[in-house]
This record gives structure tokens, C-alpha cells and sequence, in this order.
């Protein structure tokens, strides 16, 4: 298995191409495996956003877990080993890992895998300035390399005790020197051929089993007669389990320099978010926890939130609509008839400005924003704290003391609403190669990334210059030659500007056959009536997109064969697991 790090996004316009060599490719596809350790106290995870680790029932803070990886291997159902050739990754709490995914698995199925902890004695002995920068064996990158002393540490566990009445004590626990090189061997269920993440745990628990850093020796030496890295060694070969396997690659995960901390008491959350969408920048400010996610989550179902109590943002925004609402315009809580069609809630951590007129600078102003307007749920944010008890467990438990204010109610929608993660339609299934698409929808795929430039011979729909890229939208405003009343003045509501004059945020395509009526007043029905709305003629103004004031007068005027392979095409964009997700509601999510 030849190592190489997979492109970081996979670009619409080659995707053509991609479909067009699936066929041929699927009598011998490969595929690639990530490899993603996750450490555990038992069952308390200990994710890297709260490291150090601190583990009250064991008296522990745990402040150092790194170790090396070589010699994966994957065994075949016929018992053979596909061996990995010169793999080696480096995995830390403290600091960012290299983990290195595995390349050219094969199409069939595999029952175990392997790997060993350490580095094996030649390259343990060799130079290590021989490593390039950000390998995982250069000494800069793993700090586990003993200097003058040669070789490495192999795994690294540090921290300190903590008894009633006594002042902490270290203790650092390495293994090193090929007599601890331990290898792991772990049953699993995969098939090769596409991109597969398989998640394990490393329970330190397991590790420490027998083993209290209070009563035994505080280091280890791995040199002959130390007493206590055999044992660590033998505990290392069953600390290992395997968690979940996915069929697909997911972003590493990031921190920026000022990153808050998740408050006191919380679990962090992190989210998969497929490495073919566009790298992301969560809030600095406001870390994810389970507990604030399920805050938020409940509140979203809140109908205290209402004047009259008997709307949430939930009654707008319903799962099996991705989040949107099937009325031509939302209505609030007192029956008023809205102006807008709700926008679907999804994917929404890519967005700089929401609603259709951008009127909303960040996805935390804008949660707030319905809960006060008068056409909408109509309750001010004051009233809404007094509604909510001002003090509340829920609140204590997602942000360490129980006060409830605008901006924690904010900070909780935030994090439930940044979780809405949608990448698992047909078509990435098929851009995995686990799913096909049918040849009408190849066809309207073809016509979806295709110019349309009749002097040129190309007679496509157009479509990606607004929902190109992998999130189907390119987060603009756009007037998009609609019809419209002199006061539906759209981005220019916000701006003030004539040249925004009937420019609409574009929605992402994604889930678009979910998301019906369409467009910002809900005037369209079907997916078909908004083809035939591009298919021409457009109403013409000074402010309609370039990419469509450039198309003939009477529009690009597709085939009605080729209008229903880009309907088909569209379909494909539906994600079934994120739209038939449990639905959560009041009965399911605590009330704060």
C-alpha cells in the first residue's frame, strides 16, 4: 500500500470525467484507509480539545500520550497479508499527529488488521536527519527521538497524581528499544475499493491496568529489570478496540491559536466533516460540548421562545424538509404571514451572511433574530430569558455556571445548528464508489457542469457558475432573472445599494428535491417549473447575473429529455441519513 495524502477537495468540474472512468475502473478499484485513534478512560472519551485529561475517580491528570505507528497491515479473507511498504504515522494529544493514510487498497474484503507500536530496528537506528520536515519520524515533528542516546520512544505517557492532602506528582511512562516493539492485532469487517476511516480506541485505563502511579515507580526505563514496561507492554497489545469504520475520508481536526476551552466539566464534540469539503473555521469563541449541542438542540424545539408560546424555530425548520419549511412562506406565531420562504438549515459553518437578504453577519446573530421579529415569533430576548428561569442546570452543564443570557442562548443554538452536516447523498456515494448513477443522471450531471456557449459548441445548462464546488452553492447574491415586485428589493434591503437590487443569497443544491416550494417567495412547486425558469426566456434588468445576461435573449433552451436528466441529477443530491436522522424534539431533548 503505497502512501500518499488524498487531494483535499474533489473539483465538480472533474467529476464528469470521474463517472465517465468509474465503469471501466470497477473491475479493479483501489481505495484508502484513514486511520483515526481516539483515547478513552474506559468509556470516557478524552478528546483533544480537553487534553490534559483529567481523571477524577483514578486521582490522574493526564498531560502527554504520544506514540509511533509502523507496519500496517490488513489481512485478506483468505487469510493472506496485504503489508504496507515504509508506513509510519505519529499520533498525539498534545500536538498535531501524522497519520499518513494507507492508498491502493484493493476491492475486496478484509477481516483483521495490524499494526506494531514503535519503529522497527533498522529504521530505529538509522539517522533521523534523514526525515524530511512534518515526517512523521523527524524528531521535530514526534519529540520522541532520544538524541544522543539513539532511537525513539515509542509511546509516551505523562501526567501527574493528585491525592487529598498531598501535593501532585509526576509520572512519565515510556516504552522504547526493540524488545517493547508490541504489535496490535484487532478483528474488523472492510472492503477495499473506496475511502474508509476506521475509528479506534486507545483505553489508557487498559494500559494502567495494575498499575497506580502513586504506589509504583514513577518512570520507566524500558532497559532490562525495569519492572514495570512489560507490564505497560502487555497491557499496550489489548488497550486497543475498534470503534466504527466509515465509508469515507473526514477532515482533520483543527484548532486556531486563540481557541477557548471547552468550560470546565464538558465533553467536547467533533464533527466529521468529509475531506472533499472546502477546510472550515469553527467559532474560536465557542467551542462544541455535547452539552451545549443538546442545549441548543432543545431550545431550537423551544416554544417558550414564542410570544404565545406555541412556535419554535422547529416549526419552521423541519428535519424532513432538510430543515426548511413546505409552506410558500413561513407563518408565525400569531398566524402572520411571512415574506420569505425558509431557507434550509445545513452546512451552514460555510456561510459568512444568512438569510436571503444577508441581513445576518454571523450564524449567531442570526439565531436570535426570528425569536424577536414581529412577522415572526415575536418574543423580546429579555422576556425570553425571564420565560427560560434565568438560572437553569442545562445551562450550567453546557456553560459551567447556571446564569441564562442572550448570548449563551446564542452560543447554544450556534453549536446545535453547526452540527447539521450534509455529504452523504448518492452522488458522493458514487463520487466514494459505493453507488452508480444511472446514465440520465450522468447525462444531467454533464449538462450541470457544462458551459453554455453556443459559438463554441457547448450547450450545457450552466449551472455550476452559482452551485459549483462540493456544497453546491458559491454563498453569493444573485439576481437570478426572476420577476419581480419593485419592493422586493433583495440584497439591497441590507446594503442600500441599487446594484444590489434583486440579488437573492444562493441556496446550496443540496437536499433540493426535499426543499420544495422554491426560491426566496416560494413561487415555484416542483424542480421541473424552476429548470424551465433558467431554461429561458429570464427577465432582464441591469442588475441580472452576468453568468445568465450573457445567455440568448430566449435563454439556452434545453431539450425536454435534457431537462429531465438534470431534474434526475438533482435528485441524486438528496441525503436520506441526514433527513430520517431521529428527530428530537421536546419529548426527546431535555427543556432547559
Amino acid at each position: 500500500m503505497p502512501l500518499v495524502r488524498p487531494d483535499r477537495a474533489l473539483s465538480l468540474l472533474l467529476l464528469l470525467a470521474f463517472f465517465s472512468a468509474a465503469a471501466a475502473s470497477r473491475s479493479s478499484p483501489s481505495g484508502t484507509l484513514q486511520l483515526d485513534f481516539r483515547p478513552t478512560w474506559s468509556d470516557q472519551d478524552l478528546p483533544r480539545p480537553s487534553w490534559p485529561a483529567t481523571i477524577p475517580s483514578a486521582n490522574l491528570r493526564l498531560e502527554r500520550l504520544d506514540f509511533l505507528l509502523s507496519n500496517l497491515a490488513l489481512r485478506r479473507a483468505d487469510g493472506s497479508w496485504l503489508q504496507s511498504e515504509d508506513w509510519f504515522a505519529f499520533v498525539s494529544q498534545s500536538q498535531p499527529s501524522v497519520l499518513p493514510p494507507a492508498t491502493g487498497l484493493p476491492a475486496e474484503r478484509f477481516t483483521a488488521i495490524r499494526f506494531q507500536i514503535g519503529v522497527p530496528p533498522a529504521p530505529n537506528a538509522a539517522d533521523p536527519a534523514q526525515w524530511p520536515p512534518n515526517h512523521p519520524l523527524h524528531p521535530d515533528t514526534n519529540r520522541l527521538h532520544w538524541g544522543w542516546q539513539g532511537g525513539y520512544v515509542f509511546l509516551a505517557l505523562e501526567g501527574k497524581t493528585s491525592l487529598p492532602g498531598l501535593p501532585p506528582s509526576g509520572f512519565s511512562y515510556h516504552l522504547a528499544t526493540n524488545p517493547f516493539l508490541t504489535q496490535v492485532e484487532l478483528p474488523v469487517d472492510l472492503q477495499g475499493g473506496g475511502p474508509l476511516t476506521l475509528r479506534i480506541a486507545l483505553d489508557v485505563a487498559t494500559l494502567l491496568d495494575g498499575i497506580d502511579p502513586t504506589r509504583d515507580a514513577p518512570s520507566t526505563h524500558s532497559r532490562p529489570g525495569d519492572p514495570l514496561a512489560p507490564r505497560i507492554a502487555t497491557n499496550l497489545t489489548r488497550a486497543f478496540r475498534i470503534l466504527s469504520t466509515h465509508p469515507d475520508l473526514y477532515q482533520p481536526l483543527t484548532t486556531t491559536p486563540h481557541h477557548t476551552p471547552p468550560p470546565p466539566g464538558t465533553t467536547p464534540h467533533s464533527l466529521d466533516i468529509t475531506h472533499r469539503f472546502p477546510q472550515v473555521a469553527l467559532p474560536a469563541d465557542n467551542p462544541l460540548t455535547r452539552e451545549g449541542i443538546a442545549l441548543g438542540e432543545s431550545l431550537f424545539h423551544d416554544t417558550r421562545l414564542s410570544i404565545n408560546n406555541t412556535q419554535s424555530c422547529a416549526s419552521c425548520h423541519d428535519r424532513s424538509t432538510a430543515f426548511s419549511d413546505s409552506r410558500r412562506v413561513s407563518l408565525g406565531a400569531e398566524g402572520q404571514i411571512g415574506k420569505r420562504q425558509s431557507m434550509p438549515l445545513f452546512n451552514l459553518a460555510w456561510a459568512k451572511t444568512f438569510f436571503w437578504d444577508g441581513r445576518a453577519p454571523s450564524l449567531r446573530q442570526q439565531v436570535l433574530m426570528p425569536i424577536q421579529d414581529p412577522h415572526e415569533m415575536n418574543l423580546p430576548l429579555d422576556q425570553a430569558v425571564t420565560r427560560l428561569g434565568k438560572k437553569s442546570p442545562s445551562f450550567n452543564a453546557a456553560f459551567g455556571s447556571p446564569e441564562i443570557t442572550p448570548d449563551r442562548i446564542a452560543k447554544a443554538l450556534e453549536q446545535y445548528l453547526l452540527t447539521l452536516i450534509s455529504q452523504d447523498s448518492r452522488f458522493d456515494r458514487a463520487a466514494r464508489k459505493v453507488d452508480t448513477l444511472t446514465e440520465q443522471e450522468k447525462r444531467g450531471l454533464q449538462l450541470f457542469v457544462t458551459e453554455h456557449d453556443p459559438a463554441r459548441g457547448l450547450f450545457g445548462a450552466d449551472c455550476f457558475h452559482c452551485h459549483g464546488g462540493t456544497l453546491f452553492t458559491d454563498h453569493s447574491f444573485k439576481n437570478n432573472g426572476l420577476h419581480l415586485s419593485p419592493d422586493d428589493l433583495g440584497l439591497m434591503a441590507t446594503t442600500g445599494k441599487p446594484s444590489d437590487k434583486g440579488k437573492f443569497k444562493t441556496p446550496s443544491l443540496r437536499n433540493i428535491a426535499a426543499t420544495a416550494p422554491y426560491m426566496h417567495d416560494g413561487r415555484f412547486d416542483t424542480l421541473e417549473q424552476v429548470v424551465a425558469h433558467y431554461n429561458g426566456p429570464l427577465t432582464r434588468s441591469d442588475t441580472l447575473d452576468p453568468n445568465l445576461a450573457k445567455h440568448p435573449a430566449a435563454g439556452i433552451q434545453l431539450s425536454p429529455d435534457n431537462q429531465q436528466a438534470l431534474v434526475a441529477f438533482l435528485k441524486t443530491l438528496t441525503d436520506e441519513t441526514f433527513l430520517n436522522a431521529e428527530k428530537s424534539g421536546p419529548s426527546l431533548a431535555k427543556q432547559p
